[in-house]
C-alpha cells in the first residue's frame, strides 16, 4: 500500500525519538523488557531477505524471469525471496496507468502479467531446491474497488453512515477498506493464507500494514498456519507496534530505525540518533524480538539516488553489521536508482543492471553476507555502541560470540572524519579486507581516519 511517507515519517519519527533527548549515551546495550517475543525459527535469523518487484525486477515483468535469476541471487547470498503482491491488480480507481500491486482485485489468483499457478509454482520449487525460502505480501486490510469480494460479499466492508463502501484511510483512494469485525471475513482471509501455503508451497508472508487488522486475527492465523507449516513465518509492516511480535508475528519492519537514517543521511541530526534510535526500540519491543533491518524498500526513493552510490553502499553495511535481519530491495546490488517516489509503485520502471562505471557492488556485498553468515557474533541480538570522539559522524559498535569480536566504524557523512574510539584490546583487533572493496589505509585501533561515507570492520580471536 502507498500512503503520505512524508506524514507518516514525521508522525513515526515523532513517536520514536519524542521521549528521548538527543545527547549521546555510549558503552552498554539498553535495558530489556521483561516480556518476551515469540521464538522465531532458526532459518529466519540467519537470513539475508531479497524483496522483488516482479513488474519491474526484469524487462519482461514476470515470475518465470524471476526463476531465471535464481541461481545468481543464490550466489548472492539471498535466503529469502520477499514478492511482492502477485495477485491480479484492480483497475477501477487505479492510480497511474498500471495501479498498485497494493490494490488487490482476488486473493487467490494471480496477476496474468506476471504468469499462471504453474509459473509460481516453479519459482517456488526451484528457490526450494537451492535452499531460499519464498514470502509473499498481502494485503489484508484492503482491497481494490472491482476486487471480487465487493462483488460477492459486500458485507465485508468497512462502510459510512449511509452504508458506502469508504477506504481505510482518505489519502488511500485507490483501495476499500475491510471491516475484520465480520467474522466470516477472518474465515475468508485464513483460508486465503492457508491456500498458498498448502497447495504452492510458500514459506511465509509479509503482511501490508498490519496495524490496520486485528492482533487477534494475525494470532490466529498463525497458529492455523503453523499446522501445515510449523516454521512459517510472518512479517509485520508495522512501525511501532512491539505487540504484534508478542505472539504472533516474527518480525517488524523497524521503521523507526529507518526514519532516523534517513535524518541523519540528510543531516538534520547527528548519527548518534541511530543508536538512541536502536535503544528506544529495545525498550518498547518484548525481548528477543527481530527487525528487518533496509535502507532501500519499495516505498522510497531509491537510496542510490537519495546518499549517492557511496552513501548508499555504507548504509546498507550498517544494516548488513548490525543485529536483525537485513533486506535487498532487488537492483541494490548493482546501485540501481531507477525507481523514484511514487510513480515507481504505479508504472514500469525496470531496473538498469547493466551499467558501467560503477563500484563492484554485488562483489562487495557477496562478501560482506558471506562474512555474516560465517560468523555467529553477526546471527546474535548482541550489539553494543562504543564512544568515539567524532559521534556526530561516524557510528561505532562492536558484535561478538565466544569465539570472535568485530568492531564496526561507519562515516555516515560526506566529510573526512579522524578520531578515535574506545574498545579494550584494541591492540588484537585487525582490519579486514572485504574482497572487492577499495584497499583502506593500515591504520590499526583505537586511532580511524575515515573519508566521506567510508566504514571498517576489524576483528580479534577471543582466547579464553
Amino acid at each position: 500500500m502507498k500512503i503520505n511517507l512524508s506524514q507518516v515519517r514525521c508522525f513515526f519519527t515523532a513517536i520514536s525519538f519524542g521521549l528521548i533527548a538527543l545527547n549521546p549515551t555510549f558503552g552498554t546495550a539498553a535495558d530489556a523488557p521483561v516480556a518476551a517475543a515469540r521464538k522465531s525459527p532458526d532459518w529466519l535469523r540467519k537470513s539475508v531477505i531479497y524483496e522483488i518487484f516482479p513488474r519491474n525486477f526484469s524487462k519482461e515483468g514476470d515470475i518465470n524471469a524471476i526463476t531465471a535469476c535464481l541461481d545468481e541471487l543464490n550466489n548472492l547470498g539471498v535466503d529469502a525471496l520477499w514478492l511482492m503482491p502477485i495477485h491480479p491488480i484492480g483497475e477501477k480507481m487505479r492510480k497511474g496507468s498500471l495501479g498498485s500491486p497494493y490494490a488487490v482485485r482476488d486473493y487467490f489468483a494471480i496477476n496474468p502479467d506476471y504468469g499462471t499457478a504453474d509459473d509460481f509454482k516453479k519459482l517456488v520449487a526451484g528457490a526450494h531446491q537451492r535452499g531460499m525460502k519464498v514470502i509473499m505480501d498481502i494485503v489484508a486490510g484492503h482491497t481494490a474497488w472491482d476486487s471480487v469480494l465487493i462483488q460477492q460479499h459486500p458485507e465485508f466492508y468497512k462502510k459510512d453512515d449511509a452504508g458506502k463502501i469508504i477506504p481505510p484511510n482518505p489519502d488511500w483512494t485507490d483501495v476499500a477498506g475491510l471491516n475484520y469485525e465480520n467474522q466470516e471475513l477472518r474465515r475468508y482471509m485464513i483460508e486465503m493464507l492457508k491456500h498458498w501455503t498448502k497447495n504452492f508451497g510458500v514459506d511465509g508472508f509479509r503482511c501490508d500494514v498490519a496495524f490496520t487488522v486485528p492482533t487477534e486475527f494475525w494470532e490466529t492465523a498463525r497458529r492455523e498456519l503453523e499446522q501445515l507449516n510449523p516454521e512459517v513465518v510472518l512479517l509485520a509492516d508495522a512501525n511501532a507496534a512491539p505487540k504484534l511480535v508478542a505472539k504472533a508475528f516474527d518480525m517488524d519492519n523497524s521503521g523507526a530505525l529507518h526514519s532516523a537514517l534517513n535524518r541523519v543521511m540528510s543531516g538534520v541530526a547527528p548519527a548518534y540518533l541511530l543508536q538512541q534510535s536502536w535503544e528506544n526500540t529495545r525498550q518498547q519491543f518484548p525481548q528477543g524480538s527481530l527487525h528487518l533491518r533496509f535502507s532501500d524498500d519499495h516505498e522510497t526513493t531509491r537510496a542510490v539516488a537519495r546518499f549517492g552510490m557511496n552513501g548508499a553502499l555504507a548504509v546498507q553495511v550498517l544494516m548488513l553489521t548490525l543485529d536483525g535481519v537485513p533486506l535487498f530491495y532487488n537492483g541494490m546490488e548493482v546501485g540501481d536508482a531507477a525507481e523514484s517516489g511514487d510513480p515507481a509503485l504505479f508504472e514500469k520502471l525496470p531496473i538498469f543492471w547493466n551499467v558501467n562505471g560503477r563500484p563492484p557492488l554485488r562483489d562487495i556485498y557477496r562478501n560482506l553476507i558471506k562474512l555474516r553468515k560465517q560468523h555467529p557474533a553477526f546471527q546474535n541480538d548482541s550489539v553494543v555502541w562504543l564512544q568515539n570522539t567524532v559521534s556526530a559522524e561516524v557510528v561505532t559498535f562492536s558484535r561478538r560470540d565466544d569465539k570472535d569480536e568485530f568492531v564496526i566504524c561507519i562515516n555516515l557523512s560526506s566529510r573526512m572524519a579522524s578520531g578515535s574510539v574506545e574498545i579494550p584490546k584494541a591492540e588484537d583487533f585487525t582490519l579486514l579486507k572485504i574482497d572487492g572493496m577499495p584497499a583502506s589505509p593500515k591504520n590499526l585501533l583505537p586511532e580511524f581516519r575515515l573519508a566521506g561515507y567510508e566504514w571498517r570492520i576489524y576483528q580479534r580471536t577471543i582466547t579464553k
